[in-house]
């Protein structure tokens, strides 16, 4: 057959339908093998759907459509050469007259406007409250609603100079956007709105002096980045003192399933990183193993992925804690929600030259606010505390307990 059925593949596990997020091509695009044709949201990510084949294509699915699995979403014709210079030329030569005949037809259209002018909508009930009982008649009202019907906004704004106000709070620009939310964003707001309702999410606090990853960094930047091919970045010291800490503290880096709790032997780390399409945690699979290079390449590696829309949902499955970096914004403290079905989640803050008392001496550091979010189900504030003072014993004295006391061995130097 010269036609090809185009079904939607499936992106993981236990995901059964998705939705068509954008087009990136029109109804009967000539389109090559491979070119990527579509984006498509599922509630773990967003993914391109490439052509199967050459052909010209008609879409069987409109964008925002939810579909299957499996589901058939655009038909590629094999069969069709593709189109040359007359086929380029074809949308200018249609787009003159279209251009050319709303403005004739749109000429007499002052008249139905001023027929479904503002003044004679009628009010809603909360609004004719309002307007009686500030003596405005309706007649002298914008109606926004539809057909010009006043709602109660309309006579709230009217009610401004009628009160004394100035007239200028009334005529500033008022409009809204509605924007459906994607598959991936219900998803997200889904899981957020389930860990408050149904875990017993509790959050602890500290502080970790900077100073000596700052000189670390300050002193071996270039020369981490000539050997390695990527920047050392406070990253990989907080991934290596959260791996210390889960090891310290197992029941940290564990989950409930109905009744068991379950441990695990490894750390999966996952990474919460800022994309196009809102928060992925992509995840570092045994992170206990790597090195600081290691580490670095391979939040570079996945940061970009995700940037560039190429993360897949594999890579996002699977982390038994999470680390995210609300500094990076400007955060100065905030309580960041458990990332399910983990238990315990580290937030990072924005760092601050501020004085702190170093043995009896008032001394200006670069400090930083860390806070753990647990589930107190399976944590105990023993556990949770203990947790972070020791990601803050790695992070204050890195050279001793993240590089083993040998600063350029650590480093891989």
């Amino acid at each position: 057959m010269s036609i090809l059925e185009m079904k939607v593949p499936s992106p993981g596990e236990s995901i059964t339908e998705v939705e068509i997020a954008t087009w990136l091509v029109k109804d009967g695009d000539y389109v090559q093998k491979d070119q990527p044709i579509a984006e498509v949201d599922s509630d773990k990510a967003t993914l391109e759907l490439p052509a199967e084949e050459s052909g010209i294509i008609t879409l069987k699915a409109e964008e925002g459509e939810v579909v299957q699995v499996g589901q058939v979403v655009c038909l590629i014709d094999m069969a069709a050469a593709k189109p040359e210079g007359a086929a380029a030329d074809a949308p200018k030569q249609e787009e003159a007259p279209k251009a050319a005949e709303p403005a004739k037809a749109e000429a007499p259209k002052p008249a139905p406007v001023a027929a479904q002018s503002y003044a004679t909508g009628t009010p809603s009930p909360a609004a004719k409250k309002i307007l009686d009982e500030k003596g405005i008649d309706a007649a002298q009202v914008s109606g926004s609603g539809r057909d010009g019907r006043i709602s109660k906004s309309d006579a709230e704004l009217a009610a401004v100079p009628a009160m004394g106000g100035s007239s200028l709070t009334a005529t500033g620009a008022r409009s809204t956007t509605t924007t459906k939310l994607s598959v991936l964003r219900r998803k997200i707001a889904q899981r957020l709105v389930s860990v408050k309702n149904e875990t017993a999410m509790l959050t602890t606090f500290n502080e970790v002096d900077m100073s000596e990853i700052f000189r670390l960094r300050k002193q071996y930047k270039e020369e981490f980045a000539q050997k390695h091919g990527v920047g050392l970045g406070f990253m990989s010291f907080f991934t290596k003192a959260v791996t210390r800490a889960l090891q310290m503290y197992p029941d940290v880096n564990a989950s409930i399933d109905g009744d068991f709790k379950i441990n695990y032997d490894f750390c999966d780390i996952s990474i919460a990183v800022s994309g196009p399409k809102g928060l992925m945690v992509p995840v570092l699979r045994n992170a206990e193993n790597m090195s600081f290079s290691s580490v670095e390449a391979n939040i570079k590696d996945l940061a970009i992925k995700v940037r560039d829309g190429k993360i897949t949902v594999d890579e996002m499955t699977g982390g038994t804690f999470t680390i995210t970096n609300g500094g990076t914004f400007g955060s100065m403290l905030s309580t960041p929600i458990i990332n399910p079905p983990q238990s315990a989640i580290l937030g990072m803050h924005n760092i601050i030259q501020r004085p702190v008392a170093v043995d009896g001496q008032v001394v200006i550091r670069p400090m930083m606010y860390v806070a753990m979010s647990y589930d107190h189900r399976i944590i105990d504030g023993k556990e949770s505390v203990g947790f972070l003072v020791a990601v803050k014993e790695g992070i204050d004295n890195p050279v001793e307990i993240l590089l083993g006391g040998d600063e350029r061995k650590g480093l891989g130097l």
